[in-house]
């Protein structure tokens, strides 16, 4: 049926500024656009949009769907404030857990806290008698208490690994702390979820994804619950005609081969299969980015690389041997010049691009290296708002030049797409297209942090549309009002180019549409 969207304002994101009166769509395709007049005796049926702004639906372009499900039906910490109130959210929840059941929380991040303080085994020890396994906001760090270590079979006289942390008290004694490696095997030891618990966790995503004005994501989770087939059931089971979201699934080295050799399917074009997904690095907050100069407020360590070079070689060819491109996590410039060593000895197949993601620091030689190469980068502009200020005590002015630098790629004509990495960051798209235009805090006031990389407001929204289609092959079928484009849409009840920049955290959804199809309506 014909369809004509009107009597608002819609933006092309094509040009700067250009927008059209009304666009007229038919089996999930715009097939027209130009004036109401023009269209309207076409149509079968009309959306009046009473004034709302239309832009093209917005796309996050990295986060963890499930994870963030999972995040939004559990215990958050990512509200404390201060170590006593994350103290109190604990000792408040999972009050009827059996002794062999694990205490699970997410999100607590020090850097919130005015003490910074990171609580120890010991303190844990008082909150429950079950094992506990608390995220870090970045996903790289965790605390445990004495149970936990103790089933991980970790003392004092257990070796430090090097592909991690295991933090340690004045003593030697292990205190609770686990980055990277040793928190990834602790890990293991929770029992997976079932798929009905994950669908249930990817069902509560998708439901908060259209209500936030998303029509699609690049997500990583293929990779994280066990057997493979857990996940992507649980994305055929929640996405498809009756629920409509697109959702790009990057695949986790660890299970890459055997979803290729099982020949695993999909369910296109809700559900399609990405790139080659594995980590070369830590984040910045726990301090295992991997640099290639110490860090300025810790010269003891430079990060942390959790794979070895002959490691990332062999995944990189991996990928090429079965015709794919690779997405890497490499956060520090020492991370990405081991990435880009790796895929420079290995090209990407004719036609694929490799996807670097989140690139938060980068060097002179690394920037011209990249250019040379088909690559996508995945940015989180949102990191600005949560990283800055302490991050610069982490990296040190000589390296500024270079750290959180969108504008300066996107000047160098990369193809940028930008995501919140969910859910680590508030998926909200708001909240990133607010940290891009104005590089701060929402409610501060200052000119931003490292200002000369504000992003015009075209320039933000671009990365959450035409950027992140592109960054998927989708750039001359989604991401703009255009003839033979998805008809996916993002209606919000304020334009974003012309209000106060701290209105933007204001804009609400009225409608989320995907191939034509209202998904949500508020």
């Amino acid at each position: 049926m014909k369809t004509i969207w009107h009597n608002g304002k819609l933006y092309t994101m094509d040009k700067v500024g250009e927008t059209v009166e009304a666009i007229l769509t038919e089996d999930g395709k715009i097939i027209a656009v130009g004036n109401y007049d023009d269209l309207k005796v076409q149509a079968e049926e009309a959306v009046d949009l009473e004034g709302a702004v239309l832009y093209p639906g917005f796309i996050d372009n990295h986060m963890h769907m499930i994870g963030h499900g999972q995040k939004l039906l559990s215990l958050d910490l990512s509200k404390s404030k201060s170590a006593d109130e994350m103290m109190d959210m604990l000792m408040n929840a999972h009050r009827d857990l059996k002794e062999d059941e694990w205490f699970i929380g997410e999100g607590w991040n020090e850097n919130n806290f005015d003490d910074k303080k990171i609580f120890t085994r010991y303190e844990l020890d008082k909150v429950t008698n079950s094992p506990m396994f608390l995220k870090r906001t970045c996903r790289h760090a965790a605390l445990v208490n004495s149970k936990a270590l103790e089933l991980a079979g970790i003392t004092k006289d257990t070796p430090n690994p090097n592909d991690g942390v295991i933090g340690r008290d004045e003593n030697g004694e292990p205190n609770g702390l686990l980055k990277e490696g040793p928190m990834n095997r602790l890990l293991q030891l929770i029992p997976e979820p079932t798929e009905e618990m994950l669908t249930k966790a990817l069902e509560k995503s998708v439901d908060d994804l259209l209500s936030l004005g998303l029509t699609g994501a690049v997500t990583d989770d293929l990779g994280y619950y066990g057997d493979y087939r857990n996940p992507l059931q649980a994305f055929r089971n929640v996405i498809g005609e009756k629920k409509k979201f697109r959702a790009h699934l990057l695949r986790r080295s660890t299970v890459f081969t055997q979803l290729i050799e099982d020949e695993a399917t999909y369910d296109e074009p809700w559900i399609e299969p990405g790139e080659m997904k594995f980590f070369i690095d830590g984040a910045l907050g726990g301090s295992t980015a991997l640099l290639s100069e110490p860090y300025a407020d810790n010269p003891s360590t430079s990060g942390t690389a959790v794979l070895t070079d002959e490691e990332i070689d062999e995944l990189v060819a991996t990928a090429r041997k079965y015709g794919q491109a690779v997405a890497m996590h490499m956060i520090g410039d020492g991370a990405v010049e081991k990435g880009l060593d790796a895929i420079e000895r290995h090209p990407a197949p004719e036609g694929k691009r490799d996807r670097l993601i989140h690139v938060n620091v980068l060097r002179d030689d690394l920037v011209e290296r990249m250019k040379k190469l088909p690559v996508v980068l995945d940015i989180q502009p949102v990191f600005v708002s949560s990283d800055f200020p302490w991050v610069m005590d982490r990296l040190g002015e000589e390296r500024f030049d270079w750290a959180y630098a969108w504008k300066r790629l996107l000047d160098e004509g990369f193809i940028c797409g930008a995501g919140s990495d969910a859910p680590i960051e508030e998926v909200d798209p708001r909240f990133g297209i607010y940290a891009a235009v104005t590089r701060r805090k929402p409610g501060q006031t200052h000119e931003g942090y490292l200002p000369k990389e504000k992003l015009s407001r075209f320039e933000a929204i671009g990365l959450f549309t035409s950027g992140s289609a592109a960054t998927i092959g989708k750039a001359d079928s989604r991401g703009k009002l255009a003839v033979g484009f998805d008809a996916d849409f993002t209606i919000l009840d304020k334009d974003l180019f012309e209000v106060e920049e701290e209105e933007i955290l204001d804009a609400a959804v009225v409608m989320t549409v995907v191939a034509g199809e209202i998904m949500y309506r508020k």
